[in-house]
């Protein structure tokens, strides 16, 4: 389960969108007709591709088409980062907007999203109803939680020697490209957007063609609200054009990614060759969930189900290489492949569906390649391993046991619902083992005894260790990984940081007159 620390009294008052939900049979398509458009947005204003082209977007719960999309390029960004750097400029309304305004509107914003959070919850169509619901509110206490720090994100004054009075402002970077992916987007739109309008700077999002409706949809709650033209602009496209013409154009001062390794070496890559712009990553991830013996088995069983389970596998920080003390072993993996058969599978807008499809026939076809890896290599299939309806993009909840670290199913990133159960004897041992990867973003332990769990939680090598839970995230609690699973934080004070400049302003003080 996906936690976060949300007001009670938002959460009853969300509640009401439920009886919509349950008393009518909606499906997306259905409610395609709230939709303001489906082009481009830019300057506050809707436009259709200079290349004219669309894409479909498609149900992955039945294969079928949706809608057509507007395809943004490279010359669509060029257009959108225009109206950003022009929505920038010194005198402009957005620059001299007083901090407290900026604030107010993404709270507005925030009301904007609260009050549709039934559209927008079943906009994501592959997304477990329930789910969605939890995903928006998060979405939402993101905008609220910035709307607070955006008059509060204050300079110092420094003590320097001599007679100077010595400050410092801090100021938004400019233009930001944002990149988000396609298993969170409202989620990843609100992370996004949330601490970079706080800190006063303009936007260029380029947001999945796999899940761009939700996106859409916010645009246009960003226009209804009252943000200047310019300061918000949204690009549906593909990553080789759309996504890497914002990486690499040089009135572009910032880019945030979130997305996987590869393509986040791509963007360094493209900031070097371009104008240095500066770059923040959250990417990939191959997370360590490890149980000790003396751990709460019915506790840890189903954190650890949740940990990769949730969202079909297909989150960056899931609970992936699930390392068991070898006297619980067998137990762990027997209560474990029961709790997984039941779990069930089918429509997402069924209140009793706990397990929906694969985004897309590439990562379901990605996934099965996986699952028929881990058969080969040796690894003990102990439930699921196949397609799980007739149509759509579903995956059987899968578990495999005796899983060695050299495998592939252990050593790379699968984004899909397959467990792999390792066996280990010491705590030495799997700190060593849970280490040895690429990737830093996440890892947990189970135990009871805290001695034990500092000292794991202190030795692992991730962004994030959760103890004696999984999934747990806080708008206040910094996000991102070590290693190849990204450069800087996003949330709480931390994700401020990567969307301002320090500057640092001296002034002589002058001398009595004699």
């Amino acid at each position: 389960m996906y936690n976060i620390v949300v007001a009670s009294h938002t959460f009853c008052k969300l509640m009401s969108f439920w009886c919509r939900l349950l008393h009518a049979s909606l499906t997306s398509c259905h409610l395609l007709a709230g939709y303001k458009s489906f082009k481009l947005f830019i300057n506050n204003e809707w436009h259709d591709a200079v290349s004219k082209k669309t894409f479909p977007t498609i149900n992955p719960a039945t294969g079928e088409v949706i809608c057509e999309v507007v395809e943004g390029s490279k010359e669509d960004v060029d257009k959108a980062v225009k109206a950003a750097k022009e929505a920038f400029r010194l005198g402009s309304p957005w620059r001299r907007m007083d901090a407290s305004q900026r604030g107010r509107l993404l709270n507005l914003l925030a009301d904007a999203i609260e009050r549709d959070a039934a559209y927008l919850a079943v906009s994501d169509c592959w997304f477990i109803l329930t789910q969605s619901m939890q995903i928006h509110i998060c979405g939402l206490v993101f905008c609220r939680y910035y709307a607070g720090w955006a008059d509060k994100w204050e300079g110092k004054t420094i003590p320097v020697d001599g007679d100077y009075f010595c400050y410092t402002r801090h100021e938004p970077i400019g233009v930001c490209g944002q990149i988000i992916p396609w298993n969170f987007p409202l989620l990843m739109q609100a992370w996004k957007l949330a601490p970079a309008l706080a800190t006063g700077n303009t936007i260029v999002m380029k947001v999945a063609e796999q899940t761009p409706l939700t996106a859409l949809y916010v645009a246009s709650l960003i226009k209804e609200v009252g943000f200047p033209p310019g300061v918000v602009n949204i690009i549906a496209g593909m990553g080789p054009t759309a996504g890497a013409a914002i990486s690499s154009h040089m009135d572009i001062d910032k880019i945030a990614f979130t997305g996987s390794t590869e393509v986040g070496h791509l963007i360094q890559q493209a900031s070097g060759s371009s104008n240095l712009k500066k770059v923040s990553l959250e990417l990939g991830g191959k997370s360590p969930n490890i149980i000790l013996s003396d751990a709460n088995m019915e506790e840890a069983v189903e954190q650890a189900h949740n940990a990769i389970f949730f969202n079909q596998g297909q989150c960056c920080c899931a609970g992936s290489r699930t390392y068991v003390q070898e006297n619980i072993y067998n137990e762990f993996v027997e209560r474990s492949v029961e709790r997984a058969k039941k779990r069930v599978v089918g429509d997402p807008f069924n209140l009793k569906t706990d397990h929906g499809p694969q985004v897309d026939d590439e990562q379901f076809q990605k996934i099965l390649g996986y699952i028929s890896s881990g058969k080969k290599e040796g690894a003990k299939l102990m439930c699921g391993g196949g397609v799980a309806a007739d149509r759509g993009y579903f995956i059987q909840p899968t578990i495999f046991g005796e899983v060695q670290d050299d495998m592939k199913i252990a050593r790379e990133e699968i984004f899909g619902p397959v467990m792999q159960i390792l066996k280990f004897k010491s705590i030495e041992e799997v700190i060593e083992r849970a280490n040895d990867t690429k990737y830093g973003l996440a890892a947990a332990v189970f135990t009871t005894d805290v001695n034990k769990a500092h000292y794991v939680s202190n030795s692992l090598r991730a962004g994030t260790v959760w103890i004696n839970c999984y999934n747990v995230f806080g708008v206040q609690a910094p996000f991102g990984g070590y290693k190849a699973s990204g450069a800087g934080r996003e949330m709480g004070e931390y994700g401020l940081e990567h969307y301002t400049e320090v500057k640092t302003v001296t002034v002589k003080i002058p001398q009595k007159n004699s």
